[in-house]
């Protein structure tokens, strides 16, 4: 009976880390969508694109990569509960709202 106890009490403590695990995740890069587009009429091909990367809780970063014929710019917007505080483009609140409904 004792080595049915023991057993008993390592099952629940192997629970018990695993609770503790699947919360952490929820801080975990769980949700990615991204989309690549051409951002100006007179570029030959889909060079640009939109990121979104985020966490259980609709957390993290929004990653945009605009290709022109004279240079190339990234901008980085900040996510929080699904929301950035800066203006999205078209693009971006797309892959932000793919991110978002992925499961």
């Amino acid at each position: 009976l004792e080595e049915i106890d023991a057993s008993i009490e390592k099952s629940q403590e192997a629970l018990n880390k695993c609770e503790v695990i699947k919360e952490e995740m929820k801080g975990c890069v769980n949700k990615i969508a991204i989309m690549r587009y051409k951002a100006f009429p007179d570029v030959g091909s889909d060079l640009s694109f939109s990121i979104a990367i985020l966490d259980s809780h609709n957390d993290g970063i929004l990653l945009t990569g605009i290709y022109s014929r004279q240079d190339s710019t990234t901008y980085a917007k900040p996510v929080d509960k699904g929301i950035s505080r800066y203006e999205l483009s078209e693009e971006e609140t797309y892959v932000l709202n793919e991110a978002i409904n992925k499961k």
